[in-house]
């Protein structure tokens, strides 16, 4: 009877004891499962918008099907435009060119006549120095009578160079035959060329 006593009070005192090592145990694993729950908890919570967040980045980052579209739309217009505009410039050029090519030829063309005309004048000036020499070789062989008629009816400047061309017996004689208002007026545009002449 003592020693069923006793092994009843020695398993009862082992009892308590696996209880207490249970219970400490079971508080143990609350203690440190609590922090470790809050903590899976707190890093669900942040993760969740943080992994949304960059889904929706990686999404958004990468151009839907319609704005590839309209991108190519936009760069197929940029490129039509710049064609058109080197178009443009080439014509511009080409027709820069030809007018180019107008103006020398214009010129060519202005600078050629010039030398024609050139030649012409000189030869109607030789041609008209002969022709009055000529036609004052004609006025000193005829009658001074009928030449001074003739020198009446032309302008007193006109018949004052031909009268200076001419030898001074043959002007003398025409002069002679002038009217005195046509010898006056010829004599005195005679005398205001030769006031012109240097006289030294």
């Amino acid at each position: 009877m003592a020693k069923s006593v006793k092994s009843k009070a020695k398993s009862g005192a082992l009892f308590a004891l696996a209880f207490l090592l249970v219970g400490s145990a079971v508080m143990r694993i609350g203690l440190e499962a609590g922090p470790a729950i809050a903590r899976e908890v707190a890093g669900l919570g942040k993760d969740g918008p943080e992994k949304e967040m960059h889904g929706e980045m990686a999404k958004s980052s990468i151009p839907s099907s319609a704005e590839m579209e309209a991108m190519l739309k936009a760069f197929k217009q940029r490129e039509d435009m710049l064609a058109k505009r080197e178009a443009e410039i080439q014509d511009r050029m080409k027709a820069l060119e030809i007018a180019d090519k107008a103006i020398e030829q214009k010129l060519a063309a202005l600078e050629k006549a010039e030398e024609d005309l050139r030649e012409t004048v000189a030869l109607a000036d030789g041609a008209t120095e002969e022709d009055v020499n000529r036609l004052t070789s004609v006025y000193e062989q005829m009658k001074p009578k009928e030449s001074a008629a003739l020198f009446e009816e032309m302008d007193p400047t006109f018949a004052a160079g031909f009268l200076a061309r001419m030898r001074p017996e043959a002007a003398a004689g025409i002069m002679a035959g002038l009217s005195p208002e046509a010898a006056y007026t010829i004599s005195v545009v005679l005398a205001g060329r030769n006031g012109s002449v240097p006289k030294e």
